[in-house]
């Protein structure tokens, strides 16, 4: 009897164990497809409060992009502003501050706000061989997401750097876990004619992404979930 007993509780709380992780399971499935039914919706335009925003910037010419970009936004709406680029690259910073400072003698800090600048590491050199990136990957995953957490941005603006794919990642594992919800927008680079780069689609396969813009009419024939909005440059 003791034994038969010991097996019915061994069952019962395995069942148990089973149901829960059903439960939770169905949970986050419908909370991701409630993510991805969402993430298509606008920003709305007549919200009075400003949009802490993150810029992913990188090297190359994904800076220069990204700043002109900003150059066609009310900043005035997306404030304070955070700028993220690879602790190796500091002449994108060195733009950036720039261009700040071109907005603050244009307008002041009480109409433009404030702009932070901040560096992350890298998930792989150029040229890493990808067994040791795998440890270099893990810390730059354990930093993006301090990074998160500290910044719990609005916005998520970016266009290509390798950078930006954990800081999505991330965003996306916070809607779900419902801790933030940070609208990520990608601009595709004006460099990509006929397919997306890697990081533009890793995040469109996995619809982690809200809104992703092309600037050539191929690449929305290829991939029609996004948004062709012609050249930026």
């Amino acid at each position: 009897m003791e034994k038969g007993s010991y097996c019915l509780s061994a069952m019962s709380a395995s069942n148990l164990v089973l149901l829960f992780t059903i439960g939770v399971v169905t949970i986050v499935m419908i909370r991701i497809m409630y993510i991805v039914y969402r993430r298509s919706k606008p920003l709305n335009p007549k919200s009075p409060q400003p949009l802490s925003t993150l810029i992913v910037l990188g090297s190359g010419g994904h800076t220069a992009e990204m700043l002109n970009l900003l150059n066609v936004l009310q900043m005035e709406r997306f404030k304070p502003r955070f700028y993220i680029a690879a602790a190796t690259d500091n002449m994108s910073l060195q733009k950036a501050r720039v261009y700040e400072d071109s907005l603050l003698d244009k307008a002041g800090v009480d109409a433009v706000g404030r702009a932070e600048f901040m560096q992350i590491y890298r998930s792989r050199e150029v040229g890493q061989s990808y067994i040791t990136s795998i440890g270099t990957t893990l810390i730059a995953i354990a930093h993006a997401l301090w990074l998160m957490i500290k910044i719990r941005p609005k916005v998520i603006l970016c266009n290509g750097p390798g950078t930006c794919v954990p800081l999505c990642v991330i965003a996306f594992f916070f809607k779900v876990l419902g801790i933030r919800w940070s609208s990520v927008f990608y601009v595709e680079s004006i460099a990509r004619v006929r397919k997306l780069s890697l990081s533009g689609l890793l995040l469109y396969k996995l619809h982690m992404v809200d809104q992703l813009f092309v600037q050539w009419p191929k690449l929305k024939e290829k991939y029609p979930r996004a948004h062709y909005v012609g050249c930026l440059m």
